[in-house]
């Protein structure tokens, strides 16, 4: 990608569009509503300008804004309204890839519940593939088929979700699913993690969760685990710990790195 000429650039542009954390900042203020979501379909010339009111119309209705509101500006709209809007937009190109981050994490969990159903809804009758970006476990647990868990800038965990959540090989991992409230309000077990996390300038040695896991070894200090496969390969579990990730068949990725740490 970084060496993607100018069209290629143009070409990727379209194919992969992101939905942003902030609904408040991610939609021009001076562009009234119908406009901000026909404009990226006219500039790749998805449609031609005689049709772009009707095709932004589609597209808001779609997400749950009717056609009658497309002359509001943004400022109109409640933020739940607004990052329905964020959504129509970024769908205006015909996506293949839709990047979204933290899409609902400034919403109230009422709202939040609303537009997981509708990226559930677009992702099945459009055929979308979603990277879901967030750091709240139960938004992960609901929409995504696959989740791999980072800890300072790497994958230290990825498979299928429910397998991942009902057998996590990673501390860091365990210690996230541990801290996560359940539907009464309880925890499962207190974290297990100790001290703060370490400064993403100055990256521990060896495995460099290492500082903080109750299950540190020597060679946890010393050398960075590989990722290695902890269940069948075609579910594709892979955990990076040498503690807890002892493969059954002794099967590691070459260069030690999980498969979606790209």
């Amino acid at each position: 990608m970084l060496d993607a000429s100018p069209p290629q650039l143009r070409a990727l542009r379209r194919e992969i569009q992101m939905v942003y954390q902030d609904p408040y900042s991610s939609l021009n203020p001076r562009i009234r509503i119908g406009s901000a979501v026909a404009e990226p379909a006219v500039v790749h010339a998805i449609v031609g300008r005689d049709g772009a009111e009707d095709y932004a119309a589609e597209l808001l209705e779609k997400v749950g804004i009717r056609r009658e509101s497309m002359r509001r500006m943004p400022h109109e709209f409640s933020g739940g309204q607004r990052q329905r809007i964020a959504i129509a937009r970024s769908l205006a190109v015909q996506p293949k890839l839709l990047i979204a981050d933290e899409a609902v994490s400034a919403l109230d969990v009422s709202i939040q519940a609303q537009l997981l159903g509708l990226l559930e809804e677009l992702r099945r009758e459009l055929g979308l593939t979603m990277v879901f970006i967030a750091h709240q476990l139960a938004v992960i647990s609901r929409l995504a088929d696959r989740v791999a868990i980072m800890y300072l800038g790497k994958v230290v965990e990825t498979g299928p979700t429910a397998e991942l959540f009902a057998d996590p090989r990673h501390p860091y991992t365990q210690a996230l699913l541990e801290a996560h409230p359940r539907i009464d309000g309880t925890r499962i077990r207190k974290p297990v993690v100790r001290t703060e996390t370490p400064s993403a300038y100055s990256i521990p040695s060896g495995c460099r969760f290492h500082p903080r896991c109750p299950l540190a070894e020597d060679r946890c200090r010393q050398v960075e685990p590989p990722a290695t496969l902890v269940s069948s390969a075609a579910s594709g579990h892979y955990s990076a710990c040498h503690v807890l990730a002892p493969a059954s068949d002794g099967q590691t990725l070459a260069g030690g790195g999980v498969p979606s740490d790209e």
